[in-house]
């Protein structure tokens, strides 16, 4: 049925190397294994719902499921398969039980962008944008004496550019809007993207005494990630073409991200 299986590596490396428009990885399992842990970037769509929506899944996309162990993943590559949907189909074998990478806890924090126009939703971002920015550069500052500390100042440039993107879409929709400076300074970056407030994440970050450059590093990997997957499962929110081109976009930058900073682990 033209079906493929992937080993956690494969899916890796898959998500590694795809810009996120060509495919959807798709989990599933039930919505409380779901907040449990997943793969960031995963849209929920539980079997049964799968069977009675499959009109949901984009059609010419990769498809990518998995489940708990890979018996339910492989039942919905199937179905699927038979309806004719998708590009090509994968699943990955042993599922969330196999998988060794990086996974997100509770939902998407979508609710910060619930009831929004796109073009707020666009500014929202930019706020997300900008709370990264004030914490990566409150870190650099902390430890400036460090070498790595440089990372985090890269990171903090990064979050503006990434805000610069949001603006550009949100002029798409508005050309009469202000020029991104005047905008960005007014806003309080008061919000990471994971939900977590930037309060929050500053005292997390003056509790690190021993091995500080691999906690933070760390800490970075999981505000990137919740990013990752908050703008891909945004996307699918959205009502138009744009605003789901714009997102994936951002979360697609988000993955560069994580990949810069996991190349960083080695020089702590």
């Amino acid at each position: 049925m033209g079906i493929k299986n992937l080993t956690p590596e494969a899916l890796r490396e898959y998500i590694r190397t795809h810009h996120e428009n060509v495919y959807v990885l798709v989990d599933v399992r039930q919505p409380q294994e779901y907040r449990m842990g997943h793969i960031p970037g995963a849209r929920l769509m539980p079997l049964p719902d799968l069977v009675r929506g499959m009109d949901q899944l984009p059609a010419q996309k990769d498809l990518l499921f998995y489940c708990h162990s890979g018996g339910r993943s492989m039942a919905a590559a199937a179905m699927v398969a038979e309806e004719g949907f998708g590009e090509r189909i994968y699943n990955l074998e042993g599922g969330m039980l196999r998988w060794d990478g990086a996974k997100i806890e509770d939902l998407p924090k979508v609710a910060l962008f619930a009831g929004q126009s796109l073009a707020e939703r666009f500014q929202t971002a930019m706020n997300l944008e900008k709370g990264a920015q004030l914490f990566y550069e409150s870190v650099a500052r902390k430890w400036a004496g460090q070498d790595w500390s440089q990372t985090f100042a890269r990171l903090a440039k990064a979050e503006v550019a990434h805000a610069r993107m949001a603006h550009g879409y949100w002029r798409q929709i508005d050309e009469t809007i202000d020029s991104f400076e005047p905008i960005y300074e007014r806003m309080k970056g008061d919000v990471l993207e994971g939900g977590l407030t930037l309060d929050e994440a500053l005292k997390r970050v003056s509790g690190v005494k021993k091995e500080a450059c691999l906690r933070l590093i760390e800490m970075a990997l999981q505000i990137e990630y919740a990013a990752f997957d908050l703008y891909r499962n945004l996307a699918d929110e959205v009502n138009t073409e744009e605003g789901r081109q714009a997102f994936l976009g951002l979360s697609h930058a988000e993955k560069a991200h994580m990949e810069a900073l996991i190349g960083d682990i080695e020089a702590c």
